[in-house]
């Protein structure tokens, strides 16, 4: 697969939010068309919806694990435990590089010392999910 970070940059370029950057730019490879992805992550965006949680490129990194791994079995939910260790890797990997995966830390909302930009933490979450979820070992 050729990378798509890039396209991630121009996505949040173009004002799709952090999440959306993410998750837009390989929705084709789960199977979901953009304009439902960019509705289903808007609301994942400054940290889920805007509480400065979790930073929204890594939701929409994990989104893109869901939608990857799921069996999608809702009579007998049987994929959770894989997609969780994926998601894991994912935003352990995103926390050693950056000191933290959460939103208001990454930006140093209380600190006044950003540990990363938004495009740096894009970047950084479309690099793991090309890596953990779209590498040639998966």
């Amino acid at each position: 697969m050729e990378s798509r970070v890039e396209k991630t940059i121009e996505l949040h370029n173009k004002g799709y939010n952090c999440a959306q950057s993410v998750a837009c730019a390989y929705c084709d490879l789960v199977g979901v068309d953009e304009v439902t992805m960019f509705k289903m992550t808007e609301g994942l965006g400054l940290g889920m919806g805007g509480m400065e949680g979790t930073c929204g490129a890594l939701t929409g990194a994990c989104v893109l694990a869901g939608m990857k791994n799921s069996s999608g079995n809702i009579d007998a939910p049987n994929s959770k435990v894989s997609t969780y260790k994926l998601s894991r890797e994912i935003l352990e990997s995103f926390r050693i590089k950056n000191g933290s995966s959460a939103c208001k830390r990454l930006k140093g909302i209380e600190s006044g010392q950003m540990l990363r930009s938004c495009p740096g933490c894009i970047m950084d979450a479309a690099e793991l999910v090309e890596k953990v979820l779209f590498s040639e070992d998966n």
